[in-house]
């Protein structure tokens, strides 16, 4: 296996969305077509914050990564945040995942960001042993409050 990472390309978008299919489906999250163009659209888009990698071997797409910058206000800098990570099954524990997250680690330091952050599934152990091999595990607990949710919520009333 010869891994190549590289930024996503037009050619790219059946490939990658098999991929990224089975990563809304890894999380047991709904992808519709709409959600996929829209994402689509902003990896493919040169002045859009968020930027798309994929892990290729030979013509095969078996991996992703998805990275936006953020500003760090206390620090006086910018991050870089990997929201996506997957690899498919067949190819994980074969360091598709590592060359994705240094990938990532290489744009940061490229650009002089101060960080590369993401968040998993508290479930997920089998790639927080990667993790906790190439990052240090924060002590960072997680909120969110889901608009989307309380507008339907709301609609049904």
């Amino acid at each position: 296996m010869s891994i190549e990472v590289r930024p996503v390309k037009d050619g790219d978008f059946f490939a990658w969305l098999d991929v990224y299919a089975k990563y809304a489906e890894f999380y047991d999250t709904q992808l519709t077509d709409q959600k996929a163009l829209v994402l689509w659209s902003w990896l493919t888009d040169d002045d859009h914050e968020e930027d798309g990698y994929v892990a290729v071997d030979g013509d095969r797409i078996v991996g992703l990564a998805h990275v936006r910058e953020f500003a760090r206000p206390l620090e006086g800098d910018r991050g870089l945040f990997l929201d996506d990570l997957f690899v498919v099954e067949e190819e994980r524990g074969k360091g598709v995942g590592g060359a994705l997250i240094q990938t990532a680690r290489s744009l940061a330091e490229e650009r002089g960001l101060g960080v590369v952050q993401w968040i998993t599934a508290q479930d997920n152990t089998d790639a927080q042993k990667l993790y906790d091999q190439v990052a240090s595990r924060t002590s960072w607990v997680t909120y969110e409050i889901d608009l989307a949710a309380a507008r339907a919520q709301a609609g049904n009333a």
